[in-house]
């Protein structure tokens, strides 16, 4: 009794001594997750990076000025001229709260910290609550060791790194967190079947249905876990307290988010919950009937059921087939339609296509994003089957979805990047489990060999005496060796399970050194790459470009330089036109009116600034005219070989524009299938607005006008602009603004007289309607 007091006492103190441990190794890898999320702070500036997150800055700014009441009603009309947006019903408000929550609660605690800088720092925080939200989740699935190996994957994977440096202020810096906090709570309820974590699970769902609209991928995945666990016969009362609640009271709590509302319970996104909804309620009828009839009279409830059941689901898919029909796009998104069939968007939607992101991936890019983890996710699937659960079922389930949607759109490397470091994080885990339980069943039998050795050599004693004795002594302990054998036999007995174990698992001594030797070496290569890739890949500003030579450093300001110039040499209301991508940054940095912007939302008025980017001079002024617009931006990159600038990008404004005005026609642009700025360039080409914004004066840089970006010369050198006006050029010609001429006025003296005052009202009139048609 003694001793067993004893083991537990040790065995308890080493429980604790691991939770503390377990602790302190948690909060270093959250300082890792947030400090190598800072060199673009460290090496630049601390700025905002991207397009998008400049809108999001704005919106931040806003609310912290005015309050949330302010910010519900928020009618922006500096963007989408001259329609405007209602900023309240149109964006995901949860990065904007969070933000906004972090700078009020800093400030209470009298931190005078900007609200740019909490801006800034957001996504490096929750980088860090979302690598314990990924420990909490492998911890449900394969314990604490896994669950430790994932967090520290998780907080150093590229993919999520260029989503969550230090200026990357958008939604998926917070909405990562959510999305791995939500499956936690979902495996926790799994698990336990607590109402209490249910709860909390339809709370976290929430927040995610707030922070980014990739909340559908929850709301399908966890009913088709639902629909696995009950086909597969692993259906119980834990799994109807997981699930039950999380439709009822996350589908009303999803409805009260403005930029969702009814679409909860209306698109086809969001079906498959309620039709799973449907079928967990009829197999928790049939079990219950199952327990409370006998054999005969459940056979009858059963049949009466299961028809009742059936009618229902016929009349409840009747319904939404109903439903879906009456849709043009049968329910689903644009976004939501381009997973599905990757080719959708490509056929109907061009303005999804054309954004970089929305692109499939390439081999490579994997490496890139999540490197070693893509050869250490098969092993961890192995181990999620030994065995299998209800929760390592899920992951499994997790990580076959995430790779499907990460190989139609490369933007969703960052869903697949949490599933990769959970099974990787288990492989690791068992892998070192299993070398390091070689090395430690062998080493002790090693080190008994060696003192054995060493007794027999100290037993060898010439004494006659010492002889005598032993045998005197062995006589009389042969009686209590075997009684003691005896009580030890019913101990060994229950060993015989990890004899077995030991058996199957023991590897040679040498090959499990070298095993974990390599291991370590290829963890080694794993934080190299990943230091690598946010010191270096994502640790660059889009608003500030740099670039090296042989002289040093080059940095590229561009941007900022051209925003500055509208900002301080504009009209506060003049209209700024450019290509969408732009759109957030002029608004934000330089406080003006644009046409359109990078939500998106309407492709009409997209396809109105892309046609008058394709069109000729005259006709593109005459649209810009009809718009209000007094300056035109546009992005070069040929002087310095900035690839993404808008000749690139001029395909797409072809596209989008002949979408929807037809005399846009994509060939008359093409020379043998490829768009051509030289001297082979086709007539439209040389004279649309687009290639003459660019290059006007072009020639004047080095006399040849070699474009660096599409390495050859341009084919109309020199030309001159009747409609427009150069104001403001960039340092590195990077950013040109042009100024719309006014309407030619007549010159006194020449006009003849009008015949009456009526004549001159209504042509006065037919003026302001042709200037300004809305």
């Amino acid at each position: 009794m003694a001793a067993s007091d004893a083991q537990n006492g040790v065995f308890s103190v080493r429980h604790a001594f691991g939770n503390v441990l377990a602790f302190f190794i948690l909060l270093l890898i959250g300082v890792l997750a947030f400090s190598i999320r800072l060199f673009s702070v460290i090496k630049y500036e601390s700025v905002i990076h991207e397009f998008d997150p400049y809108f999001n800055y704005r919106v931040t700014q806003f609310l912290t000025k005015n309050g949330i009441y302010d910010f519900w009603n928020w009618f922006d009309d500096r963007t989408w001229y001259p329609l405007g947006r209602v900023i309240g019903g149109t964006v995901y408000p949860g990065l904007t709260l969070t933000a906004g929550t972090l700078w009020w609660i800093l400030n209470s605690l009298n931190i005078p910290l900007s609200v740019e800088t909490v801006c800034v720092f957001t996504a490096p925080i929750f980088s860090a609550f979302a690598s314990w939200a990924t420990y909490l989740l492998t911890k449900e699935v394969k314990g604490a060791g896994a669950g430790l190996t994932a967090a520290i994957l998780l907080a150093m994977v590229p993919s999520y790194i260029s989503r969550s440096v230090a200026g990357s202020y958008d939604n998926e810096a917070v909405a990562i967190f959510a999305l791995i906090f939500t499956f936690y709570l979902y495996i926790k309820t799994l698990n336990t079947g607590s109402l209490f974590y249910a709860t909390l699970n339809s709370i976290a769902y929430f927040y995610m249905v707030c922070s980014w609209g990739g909340y559908t991928f929850i709301i399908n995945l966890i009913p088709m876990h639902v629909l696995l666990c009950i086909v597969t016969g692993r259906y119980s009362s834990r799994l109807y307290i997981a699930y039950a609640p999380l439709v009822v009271l996350g589908t009303l709590l999803a409805s009260l988010v403005p930029v969702v509302g009814f679409n909860a319970v209306m698109t086809s996104e969001h079906f498959a919950s309620f039709l799973v909804f449907i079928i967990i309620h009829v197999v928790a009828l049939v079990y219950y009937i199952k327990g409370s009839l006998s054999p005969k009279m459940f056979k009858v409830a059963v049949a009466l059921v299961v028809s009742v059941g059936v009618a229902v689901c016929f009349a409840m898919v009747a319904v939404l087939i109903a439903l879906v029909a009456s849709s043009p796009t049968k329910g689903w998104s644009g976004r939501s339609l381009s997973l599905l069939d990757p080719t959708y968007a490509s056929k109907y939607i061009p303005i999804i296509a054309s954004v970089s992101e929305h692109q499939p991936p390439t081999w490579p890019s994997y490496f890139m994003d999540i490197n070693v983890l893509a050869f250490l996710v098969p092993a961890g699937i192995i181990a999620c089957f030994s065995p299998l659960s209800d929760a390592s079922s899920f992951v499994v389930l997790y990580i076959v979805t995430s790779v499907y949607f990460s190989g139609v759109m490369v933007r969703l490397m960052l869903v697949l990047a949490p599933a990769a470091c959970i099974l990787s994080g288990i492989a690791l885990s068992q892998a070192f489990d299993v070398f390091t339980r070689s090395i430690k069943f062998q080493l002790p039998s090693l080190s008994d060999n060696s003192q054995a050795g060493e007794g027999s050599s100290e037993n060898v004693v010439p004494n006659d005496s010492v002889k005598a004795d032993k045998t005197e002594d062995t006589s009389k302990e042969r009686t209590s060796k075997k009684s003691k054998k005896k009580e030890k036999e019913p101990v060994e007995k229950p060993l015989s399970k990890s004899q077995i174990k030991k058996r199957l698992l023991v590897l040679p001594l040498e090959t499990s050194v070298i095993a974990i030797i390599l291991l370590v070496l290829l963890g080694a290569f794993y934080v190299v790459h990943s230091v690598w890739a946010a010191a270096e890949a994502y640790s660059a500003p889009s608003i500030v470009l740099t670039s090296h030579s042989h002289d040093g450093l080059h940095v590229f300001d561009d941007f900022r330089e051209a925003y500055a110039w509208l900002s301080h040499n504009t009209e506060v209301d003049d209209k700024v036109a450019s290509w969408w991508d732009y759109g957030y940054q002029t608004t934000a940095m330089a406080n003006r009116t644009v046409i359109v912007d990078n939500n998106t939302w309407n492709n009409t008025h997209i396809a109105t600034v892309g046609t008058a980017m394709s069109s000729p001079e005259k006709a593109a002024w005459e649209i810009f005219q009809s718009l209000d617009v007094k300056y035109v931006l546009v992005v070069f990159g040929g002087l310095v070989g900035y690839p993404s600038d808008d000749i690139n990008k001029f395909l797409w404004m072809v596209r989008i524009g002949g979408g929807v005005f037809p005399h846009i026609k994509e060939p008359d642009y093409l020379r043998d299938g490829q768009y051509r700025i030289d001297s082979m360039a086709t007539p439209t080409m040389l004279n649309c607005l687009m290639y003459k914004l660019s290059y006007y004066r072009f020639v004047e840089t080095d006399g040849k006008a070699f474009d660096r970006v599409r390495r050859t010369e341009i084919g109309k050198k020199h030309f001159k602009l009747t409609h427009f006006e150069e104001v403001f050029t960039t340092h590195h010609w990077m950013v040109r603004i042009y100024k719309l001429k006014s309407p030619k006025n007549r010159i006194r003296g020449k006009t003849k007289k009008s015949k009456s005052k009526t004549s001159s009202k209504t042509a006065s009139k037919r003026n302001e309607l042709k200037r300004n048609p809305f």
